[in-house]
Parts: C-alpha cells; structure tokens; sequence
C-alpha cells in the first residue's frame, strides 16, 4: 500500500479524500461520495476532515535537477 499523504493532482479542497482513496486503492470520487453521505448522519465528519486536513503531509513537488 501507498504511504498516506495529501497528493498535488486530484485535490478538490485540501486533498484529504484523494489521499486516503490513494491509500487504500480506491477511486477518489468513492471516497468523496462516502464522505458527502456520511455528512448525513450526525457527527464530527467536519471536524474530522479538518484535523486530516492539518495531520496527513501534504505531497511535495519535484523539483528539476539538471
């Protein structure tokens, strides 16, 4: 499996969805339709995409060496 990090491409807001679909061989709109119907059910998931948003490392660019 992939590390669990926030990719550059992808990212619709902060790229959590996307990193976790990454991480666990999932389509990105799986995880995003996951999270919008779990939004319907009372919760933290606010909450909860925003600490992910702060804790999971952001992907870094590459840089080009010549």
């Amino acid at each position: 499996m992939n590390t669990l990090m926030r990719p550059l491409d992808g990212r619709i807001i902060g790229g959590v969805c996307a990193g976790l679909a990454n991480r666990f061989g999932l389509r990105p709109w799986t995880v995003r339709v996951i999270f919008l119907l779990s939004c319907l059910l009372p919760g933290p998931q606010f909450i909860a995409y925003l600490a992910m948003w702060i804790i999971i490392p952001g992907e870094r660019q590459q840089t080009a060496t010549a």
